[in-house]
């Protein structure tokens, strides 16, 4: 008998300690272990029955889901999926938990909590087992963040490459933090970046404002028919399908809804199959961690159509799922690490640059 996912559920909440317990305990594969009204109880039962996985609370009482979130990952690091509040100041917490190290997080329903959440059985099912899957890198301190993000790339100082060309981003489990790395470094007059994250709505203004204040180029959540221009990153909004189309000479962003792909909406195959319609050869295509199959076969079209694609390594990876799949299917020129992915794209850039000013 294959064995179950442990997972220890801690919230302050009795009633979701509850419908967590009901909706785990319901799937064949994961059993709960235990629950905890607060972190204090939660780091003792940490120690009785050693879970595989932790849902954690993003705000409680004795001591706060983020602090202890920090020490767990300092002193004992596991598989974190937060639980978060749909607010403003909810997916702000969430985003530095996924900073801290949290695999990925959900959101409590606003109303009606208990048939919310049952609603969201297969959803929560699937992040415990991604979690549980993932690869749980070394933690970072707040240091060696700030020293990862102060390498920045020089400028390409070719309009035609900023404006012709474009960098496609496709990312899930593990994406928001690979998603930084990678934008960071990007001089401020680097192609237009469109990126399609599996995220639920209200929470990708957050991540895109967050952005915005660490990179050199300018990063906004994408508004429906609005130009794509260089040195601007475009996230695709939390339950919006985001595609490339063209306006004349110009590049566009459309946003639709549309049954989900794959599962999701944003979907990375939408992206990536407007892209291989609409900018063939000009654009370059990347498949970050993530679990599942998303974007494997746009990635594969946007290759097809002349596009130069990388995906993440392994051993990189928070979940070695999309990318695994783009590379079985032959849809990948490079592979990388996550730290070489912004230095290989540019590099590539340059050599085309050099080669269209020779002809």
């Amino acid at each position: 008998m294959t064995k179950k996912i442990k997972v220890l559920c801690v919230d302050d909440s009795a009633l979701i300690r509850s419908v967590m317990t009901e909706l785990i305990n319901s799937q064949p594969d994961m059993t709960v272990v235990g629950t905890a009204a607060d972190p204090l109880v939660a780091r003792e039962l940490i120690k009785q029955t050693h879970p595989d996985v932790l849902t954690l609370d993003v705000e409680m009482p004795r001591m706060d889901g983020l602090e202890f979130l920090e020490k767990l990952m300092r002193l004992r690091p596991m598989p974190v999926v937060m639980v978060s509040s749909l607010t403003e100041r909810g997916s702000e917490i969430a985003l530095r938990a996924l900073e801290l190290g949290a695999i990925d997080f959900v959101t409590k329903p606003k109303l009606g909590v208990r048939d919310g959440l049952i609603q969201y059985t297969e959803l929560i099912a699937g992040k415990i087992r991604a979690a549980s899957q993932a690869r749980l890198l070394p933690a970072r301190t707040a240091a060696q963040r700030a020293a990862a993000g102060a390498v920045q790339e020089p400028p390409l100082r070719s309009p035609l490459l900023s404006t012709e060309k474009l960098i496609i981003i496709g990312a899930s489990t593990g994406g928001t933090e690979a998603i930084r790395e990678v934008l960071q470094p990007l001089p401020p007059d680097a192609p237009a970046v469109l990126i399609a994250q599996h995220m639920p709505p209200g929470f990708t203004r957050s991540f895109a404002q967050r952005l915005d204040g660490l990179c050199r180029i300018h990063v906004k959540e994408a508004e429906h028919g609005e130009r794509v221009l260089p040195g601007y990153a475009y996230i695709a909004p939390g339950g919006w399908h985001m595609a490339l189309a063209r306006s004349g000479a110009n590049y566009v962003a459309q946003l639709h809804q549309e049954p989900p792909v794959n599962r999701h909406r944003p979907s990375i195959d939408v992206l990536f199959d407007s892209v291989a319609r609409h900018a063939g050869k000009n654009a370059i295509g990347m498949i970050l961690t993530g679990m599942g199959r998303d974007g494997a076969e746009g990635l594969l079209r946007m290759k097809q159509a002349g596009a130069h694609t990388l995906s993440q390594d392994e051993a990189s990876c928070i979940v070695y799922g999309m990318p695994r799949e783009a590379v079985l299917i032959g849809a990948v020129d490079e592979v990388a690490p996550l730290s070489e992915m912004t230095r290989r794209v540019l590099a590539h850039l340059r050599t085309f640059g050099e080669r269209a000013n020779r002809v």
